[in-house]
């Protein structure tokens, strides 16, 4: 039982973590959340302007 309630609340622990993460990455912007966004020649210096 208690066991189970571990795993549930991992999980929507985690679930929440993942969830406030990707708003707060959202709100960002298109070019904050890329993995280029350093090397980006493109798109990325149009959203700086």
């Amino acid at each position: 039982m208690v066991v189970n309630l571990l795993f549930g609340v991992a999980i929507f622990g985690y679930a929440a973590y993942t969830l406030i993460r990707f708003v707060n990455k959202s709100k960002q912007g298109k070019c904050a959340t890329c993995a280029m966004k350093e090397g980006c020649q493109t798109a990325c210096d149009s959203s700086k302007q």
